[in-house]
């Protein structure tokens, strides 16, 4: 049965090994002293050193090659197909393990690269709290809640029951005297709270009417004011409902401090030789004109609503600026009614050329300065 150290010899191609059975070469047989002389008288002391002497240094001739020592010391036998096809398979494997070894890297077999740390999974977060329904709930209870009137008080407790859990009183603290009306109601913020609570607040715009002094005349009426309301309210069963009655609260009286905002530069010469466009077209979009003979081919600006006059172009300045698309902002008066109001606007020019001429129509319009 072949051993692994001959079947390693024969994936490499390397020659079998001498037997230690095998004849080895003879070795050569002692050359016999010379015999020494006999019935001969003694001669010189020196004379028989000196012939000893001869006699050991005498060159010894070599012994004639054995035939076996020129043969090969192995035996060669021929392959098999098999063994053949082996060895080449072996050689090729291990040439594809050097091969790998350089590109990856011995060191990676023993020392294996640190694994990936993976992203984090994302956190697992609930539902957000329904805004949209909480805010639509308060507004509607806090229209109910504070628009009253004494002569129709079942009117009222409709209304709250709609938004209020089952067999809760309708009244929510109210006695059941006097008449205040709601002009407005503005949902804002929704604060979410623990066990699918949340706060919502309203800024509602009330009138309360005030009582006539003889009971006969009709009742003067009062200033309008805002009031801010905190409507407390849960998500439950599918649904938002207010959980509580609510508390009023202070609305700041004026804003905060404005940030200091960077004016455009004006362009004078733009500003002069498009003037009369502006007017010309801020006269057609109140005036019920037609807007679009004042306006670039293809631009759509629709005209104010009927009640609104145009009275003048208090100021209009383009911006510094290159091309032929270009913005500017007009100061303009409209008259309502028996009243004037002075407002701002933004107004987009485009440059159009024609064969004969170029000049400045109107593209777009947006109140306000930004």
């Amino acid at each position: 049965m072949p051993t692994i150290a001959t079947v390693f010899r024969k994936i490499a191609g390397l020659p079998e090994p001498e037997s230690k059975t095998g004849n080895a070469p003879a070795a050569p047989a002692p050359s016999a002293a010379p015999a020494p002389s006999v019935g001969r008288p003694a001669s010189n002391p020196w004379e028989s050193a000196g012939a000893e002497l001869r006699g050991q240094t005498t060159t010894v001739p070599r012994p004639a090659p054995s035939s076996t020592a020129s043969r090969t010391p192995w035996v060669q036998h021929e392959e098999k197909k098999g063994t053949v096809v082996a060895r080449r398979f072996g050689r090729g494997l291990l040439f594809t393990v050097l091969g790998l070894a350089v590109i990856t890297g011995v060191r990676s077999w023993f020392i294996p690269p640190k694994a990936a740390t993976p992203p984090p999974a994302p956190s697992a977060t609930g539902p957000t709290y329904p805004t949209a329904d909480a805010q639509a709930v308060a507004a509607r209870f806090s229209r109910a809640y504070l628009g009253w009137d004494e002569a129709k008080t079942a009117d009222r407790a409709a209304l709250l029951a709609a938004v209020l859990p089952a067999d809760s009183d309708t009244g929510m603290g109210w006695d059941g005297h006097g008449r205040q009306d709601v002009l407005a109601v503005q949902p804002g913020t929704v604060t979410p709270g623990t066990q699918h609570q949340a706060r919502v607040r309203v800024d509602v715009l009330i009138r309360p009417v005030l009582p006539s002094p003889d009971g006969k005349a009709p009742a003067p009426e009062s200033p309008a004011r805002w009031v801010g309301l905190d409507v407390p309210v849960v998500e439950t069963g599918g649904r938002v409902i207010v959980s509580g009655r609510p508390g009023l609260v202070g609305i700041p009286k004026s804003g905060p401090k404005g940030p200091e905002l960077t004016i455009p530069k004006p362009d004078a010469d733009l500003s002069a030789a498009t003037q009369t466009v502006v007017s010309k077209f801020l006269a057609a979009y109140a005036g019920g004109g037609d807007v679009d003979a004042v306006t670039a081919p293809g631009a759509s600006v629709p005209p104010l609503p009927d009640g609104v006059k145009f009275k003048s172009l208090d100021s209009w300045t383009a911006d510094a600026g290159t091309g032929d698309d270009r913005t500017g902002t007009a100061l303009v008066t409209w008259t309502i009614g028996n009243a004037s109001i002075s407002q701002t606007y933004r107004v987009e020019l485009t440059r159009v050329s024609t064969a004969d001429a170029q000049r400045w129509q109107v593209t777009a319009v947006r109140g306000g300065t930004s």
